[in-house]
C-alpha cells in the first residue's frame, strides 16, 4: 500500500505521516525533509534555498523525482506538497488547517515569534505556488487529485491518525 499525504506548511503532514508509517510498518518519505537536505548540503537556510529553487527549476524536479523513485518500493507512506500528483498512491490525502494556527504550529516548531512564522509561510507558499504553476502547471490549491480532505484544527493528531487508519482498513 502506497499513502500519500499533503498539504499547505503547519497543516500537520509530516506529523501524522510519521505516525502513520509507524503505526502500519510503512516506509516514510518527506518530500521537506529531502528539500530541507538539498538546502543544507549546500549550506543555505530553507529561506535561501526557496528563493534559489525559483530560479531553478532543477530542485523541484529533484526533490519529485526522489519522493517517486523511493515509493517505488512499495509500503510507504509519502508527504510533500506535490506527493498526490507525482505518486500513485492507494488513498491521497490533503490535510489543511486555519493560516493562524498552521503559523502557531510552525512558530512552535521552529522556536520563532509567530510574526516571523507568518511571514516566512506566506513567502514559501507564494514562492511555492509560483514555482509549480511554472514548472507543472499545476495550481496548488486544486484538491481535485484527492481522494481525501480532511481539516486538521478539528482533531487532534491522534484522531487524523484514527481516520486514516479507517481509511486503510476500508481500502484494505
Amino acid at each position: 500500500m502506497i499513502l500519500t499525504v499533503g498539504g499547505p506548511i503547519g497543516s500537520g503532514k509530516t506529523t501524522v505521516a510519521s505516525a502513520v508509517a509507524k503505526r502500519f510498518g510503512l516506509r516514510h518519505i518527506s518530500a521537506g525533509v529531502i528539500f530541507r537536505e538539498m538546502a543544507r548540503q549546500r549550506g543555505l537556510s530553507l529561506e535561501d534555498f526557496s528563493k534559489l529553487a525559483e530560479s531553478d527549476n532543477s530542485f523541484d524536479q529533484l526533490v519529485d523525482a526522489r519522493q517517486k523513485e523511493l515509493a517505488s518500493g512499495g509500503s510507504a507512506i509519502v508527504d510533500g506538497r506535490l506527493s498526490g500528483r507525482f505518486i500513485d498512491g492507494d488513498i491521497k490525502i490533503w490535510l489543511t488547517a486555519p493560516f493562524e494556527l498552521r503559523a502557531q504550529r510552525v512558530a512552535k516548531r521552529e522556536e520563532v515569534d509567530i510574526s516571523k512564522a507568518r511571514a516566512d509561510m506566506q513567502k514559501r507558499e507564494k514562492s511555492e505556488a509560483a514555482r509549480y504553476k511554472k514548472i507543472y502547471n499545476i495550481d496548488i490549491y486544486d484538491l481535485s487529485p484527492y481522494d481525501v480532505v480532511l481539516n486538521t484544527a478539528l482533531w487532534s493528531a491522534e484522531g487524523v491518525i484514527e481516520i486514516i487508519k479507517t481509511l486503510i482498513e476500508a481500502r484494505l
